[in-house]
């Protein structure tokens, strides 16, 4: 490698950023995104690395390498798309493969103006931005920008009240005139200037265009525009494509990090999350989310359902730990190098009590949602103060716990809030699935002897399970058998009778 490529290589940040590979006549040959720059970019020169052909032929081309910082993932997304379009770099081209790139259409000029994902552009009038190869990553970010320029994703027919999204600050609500197409218009052009790149000169015209709203007190709009700024600043803390950069455990800066931070002798290779999901007290249910090496492991997963009754976040935490960390269960599933508890100081507190009842010492720490703050136990291990100031971040201690308050954009909050969020969307999922299964129960769940099968045969035939308990003994014994149409009749003539007034 060239000496002046190996010192500028040194350069790197560890921030999200836009990378140029330039060949030796200083061409641009490849744009590329990065969640870690410093990370990212370093991987073409790794000599254990194996590359596929494409990759060796760009590699040995690359003569010097210049990048672009920005503040979140969502911008790096959409820097290097426009980029691309601008410069069209070779290898962007050589390093495609097959499948069909994706594009935001924005029909701007119609009476309806949509947003939406398309395969390919065509020639409609629409404005395109793209193309992305990242398909999953944009769709993610459009929801996070969504929130700060509500937009429409089609044209409704025949409806004339404003939908569900207008309500939930996601849809303009043209049906009912709540915003007018020219109002509607102007955030659409707030949000291609954000699409184009240019997030820094889209806040500045938002700050001013707040300033001035207040100064004439239409404090309303003011209000609208401060939260555009905030929905804007709340995307540097998204992770949108980090997650599947697959880096190695002791060089991933977010693990090695948190080790550092926390005092740990190494990064801690599996991560344990965990949350609780319910519904005023209802269905309540425990998750269990692993990660290994920064990234899920999805087959290790673990669900519990509740067996305390009521709204107590503290006590079913407490529960879920004690049920993990039995000693069952920490033979068959190991324990972890970390556990992450969703929650603030009195989640923390009672996971605590569980991990050492089980007279375990694994390290605890929890992330509270607000702020993003880190949660951790006292006594810290020494120095845990000094290391987070020197990362730029503020300390604050209570009675028995450390607040760490770090930088939005630092590779540690991104990688907890990651595992928080998974935790979140996994006892979630659990928890609507049991709701559900409840909600659709019915008499013939507790019918002894009849199986989904024959349920499903019932309901299929009488329509409803009100049909089943009008229908006559004749006709269930015709259509399951005399012995099995008897017992059910028998049944619910009993329970229809045990529950008359």
């Amino acid at each position: 490698m060239d000496k002046k490529l190996e010192a500028k290589l040194k350069k790197l940040p560890p921030n999200p950023g836009v990378y140029f590979h330039r060949d030796k006549t200083g061409a641009i040959i490849y744009v590329g995104k990065a969640a870690n720059l410093r990370n990212r970019v370093r991987q073409y020169f790794q000599k254990s690395r194996a590359y596929d052909a494409k990759t060796e032929a760009l590699v040995a081309e690359i003569a010097t390498v210049d990048w672009t910082e920005v503040e979140s993932e969502a911008d790096a997304l959409f820097l290097e798309a426009e980029l691309v379009r601008r410069y069209r770099p070779r290898f962007n081209i050589l390093l495609r493969d097959d499948k069909s790139l994706q594009y935001v259409r924005i029909d701007y000029d119609s009476d309806y103006p949509t947003v939406r994902m398309v395969r390919r552009p065509l020639d409609d009038g629409a404005r395109y931005f793209g193309p992305y190869i990242s398909g999953f990553a944009v769709k993610k970010a459009l929801r996070y920008l969504r929130r700060a320029f509500p937009y429409a994703v089609s044209r409704p027919l025949g409806q004339k009240r404003a939908s569900l999204h207008y309500h939930l600050g996601l849809d303009p609500g043209l049906e009912e005139g709540r915003t007018s197409l020219e109002d509607y218009r102007a955030n659409l052009r707030k949000l291609m200037q954000y699409l184009r790149g240019n997030r820094v000169s889209l806040i500045r015209d938002i700050e001013k265009e707040m300033k001035r709203s207040a100064k004439q007190q239409d404090f309303e709009e003011a209000a609208r525009l401060r939260n555009q700024l905030q929905c804007l600043q709340a995307l540097s803390r998204q992770i949108l494509f980090s997650d599947r950069e697959i880096q190695d455990a002791q060089k991933d800066e977010a693990l090695a990090g948190l080790a550092q931070l926390l005092g740990l002798a190494k990064a801690p290779r599996r991560i344990e999350g965990f949350d609780i999901s319910h519904m005023q007290g209802t269905d309540t249910v425990a998750s269990m989310v692993v990660f290994v090496d920064g990234l899920p492991e999805k087959t290790a997963y673990r669900k519990f359902r509740m067996r305390l009754p009521g709204n107590d976040d503290f006590a079913h935490i407490n529960e879920a730990l004690t049920r993990r960390l039995s000693e069952k269960n920490a033979a068959k599933w190991g324990l972890p190098d970390l556990f992450l508890i969703d929650g603030g100081k009195g989640q923390l507190a009672a996971a605590l009590k569980a991990r050492n009842a089980a007279g375990l010492s694994v390290p605890m720490i929890g992330l509270a949602k607000r702020e993003e703050e880190i949660i951790v136990p006292l006594p810290a291990g020494d120095g845990v103060a000094e290391r987070a100031a020197a990362a730029g971040g503020l300390v604050s201690t209570s009675q028995d716990f450390l607040t760490i308050d770090l930088p939005p954009a630092s590779p540690v909050v991104k990688l907890l809030q990651r595992i928080r969020d998974e935790s979140h969307r996994f006892a979630v999922s659990y928890h609507s699935t049991i709701k559900r299964k409840r909600n659709t129960a019915s008499l013939l769940d507790e019918i002894p002897g009849v199986g989904p099968l024959t349920r499903k045969k019932l309901i299929r035939h009488f329509g409803s399970a009100r049909g089943v308990i009008k229908a006559p003994v004749s006709e269930l014994q015709a259509l399951l058998g005399p012995q099995t149409g008897q017992n059910i009749a028998r049944y619910l003539e009993a329970l229809t009778q045990n529950t008359r007034p």
